[in-house]
């Protein structure tokens, strides 16, 4: 499964869920960011200095953590 249908089966109108449930599709799109920007790192720019910041600052802002510079 790639990491875009977790976002769209995450994002689907028919899921309809208590606010528990809404805490861990937050939680599973920020570990689906971690773990591309982990992957987009190492392929893109292995020779950058960057320590990746721990997953709670993905859990609180939902979005790539990586220098622009080395994005797809």
């Amino acid at each position: 499964m790639t990491p875009g249908m977790f976002v769209l089966l995450l994002s689907s109108p028919y899921v309809k869920a208590a606010p528990e449930c809404d805490d861990l599709k937050r939680d599973m799109v920020a570990l689906e960011l971690f773990l591309q920007d982990k992957e987009n790192k190492a392929e893109h720019c292995p020779k950058l200095k960057w320590e990746q910041p721990d997953i709670s600052v993905y859990k609180e802002t939902l979005k790539s953590q990586l220098p622009k510079g080395c994005k797809k």
